[in-house]
């Protein structure tokens, strides 16, 4: 029997490992997934619990349940891995061998790394939306939020689901105005990057919405250290920008076990061929979704693109014949933008979000780079997509690779 080791039961982990199962004879090979918990969460759908549209019990659903029969799935904490030897410690002492091994261990807000963060403001008026009790504490104090200055901020890239800042920042201005408060909160969006998104098109038009919205953005803001006492984020040229209510994406990293392991860079991601997901120091370790170091965004859709491609390209190696198939970054992303609608970005390493349709020329259904109602309601339906059909491993009717179809460059719009 030969055996393939899943580190990881989100996600790219669950997809790839039910993709697998039916890739690969149950009599040749023994698949074993391995998580913390049980817990399997729906991650997109944290951006809506403090605004009241979803509750938490409905995000979260059993890790065990979305693995298809032949896999075996285990609990643990993993402590290490061995990548001479071909095992995983777990942190109870068992020993894993394999002898191929797929990382999918995400990355996770570490809110300790920025000095202050965790003080005493920390889920009093400091708030993450990225984990399932930042953004329960958050639903609790919205409602008491009274008036003031309203800060939406990012630490440092990468983070996973990029666009997730501006979507808040959106939701959070139609909430103030729904609840006729709008008059009395300041929003700021304060990031990083020099603009709203990395790639200009899409920053232009991102950011023409955040004016559109009056929503000042404070750019290029590298934040060295908040003053919880004082309620001030403090960048490292000294720059200063107060709160009254702070959101904030804390900087994100790998898994701990990877820099245990020797594996990642400073951030914990592992270095990958950036088209095949192998490991550039270990050809029997594959890395997918979060938990490698490709420049492209950390988001469901690479996971979703990056499975389909690696599905058939692991079966080509472990049967001796080189990989055909090739990622080409692509990505898509919902940005949902408040009353009812939202845009839709589509993009791979070399081409930037660009406007048209999705996924049909002329037809769509569905807009790029444009505030529609279809938009919304296609971010809402993919709850439903995501559980029934992409983490089971199905085949979605959208190109793996991305497509020119259907997308111009703007200066050729009439």
């Amino acid at each position: 029997m030969k055996r393939l080791l899943v580190l990881g039961a989100g996600t790219a982990g669950t997809m790839t490992a039910n993709k697998l199962r039916r890739e690969l004879p149950l009599r040749e090979w023994q698949i074993t997934v391995v998580d913390r918990d049980d817990d399997h969460i729906y991650q997109p759908g944290l951006l809506f619990l403090p605004f009241g549209k979803y509750r938490t019990g409905q995000l979260t659903r059993s890790r065990r349940r979305y693995l298809r029969r032949g896999i075996c799935f285990l609990t643990g904490e993993i402590d290490r891995v061995d990548a001479d030897a071909k095992t995983v410690r777990l942190a109870d002492g068992r020993v894993l061998a394999y002898d191929y091994l797929i990382v999918a261990t995400g990355t996770s807000p570490r809110p300790d790394e920025t000095p202050g963060m965790l003080g005493s403001q920390w889920r009093e008026s400091i708030f993450d939306f990225y984990t399932p009790e930042g953004s329960a504490a958050l639903a609790e104090a919205l409602p008491r939020f009274t008036g003031g200055r309203f800060v939406v901020h990012i630490v440092d890239q990468p983070i996973k689901c990029p666009v997730a800042p501006l979507e808040f920042a959106f939701l959070a201005e139609a909430w103030f105005r729904a609840h006729g408060m709008r008059d009395r909160v300041e929003l700021v969006y304060v990031t990083p990057l020099p603009g709203a998104f990395t790639k200009p098109i899409a920053s232009a038009r991102l950011g023409g919405m955040l004016d559109e919205r009056k929503i000042a953005v404070e750019a290029d803001f590298l934040v060295e250290r908040i003053d919880p006492d004082n309620k001030v984020l403090i960048s490292y040229d000294e720059r200063e920008i107060p709160f009254d209510l702070l959101v904030t994406v804390p900087l994100n990293k790998g898994a701990d076990y990877v820099a245990r392991s020797g594996l990642g860079d400073e951030l914990n991601y592992i270095p990958v061929d950036r088209h095949t997901f192998q490991s550039t120091a270990h050809p029997d370790i594959f890395v997918l979704g979060d938990a490698n170091d490709l420049p492209i965004s950390k988001a469901g859709s690479v996971a979703h693109f990056s499975a389909e491609v690696f599905a058939a390209n692991f079966r080509e190696y472990a049967e001796g014949r080189p990989m055909t198939g090739s990622f080409d970054g692509h990505a898509n992303c919902f940005v949902d933008s408040g009353d009812g609608k939202g845009l839709l970005i589509d993009f791979n390493y070399d081409t930037e979000p660009l406007p048209g349709t999705y996924p049909l020329q002329v037809f769509g259904p569905l807009s790029l780079l444009r505030e529609t109602s279809r938009n919304h309601w296609g971010k809402l339906a993919f709850r439903w997509i995501y559980w029934h059909l992409l983490l089971p491993g199905r085949r979605l009717p959208v190109p793996t690779r991305m497509s020119m179809r259907g997308k111009h460059q703007p200066d050729k719009e009439n």
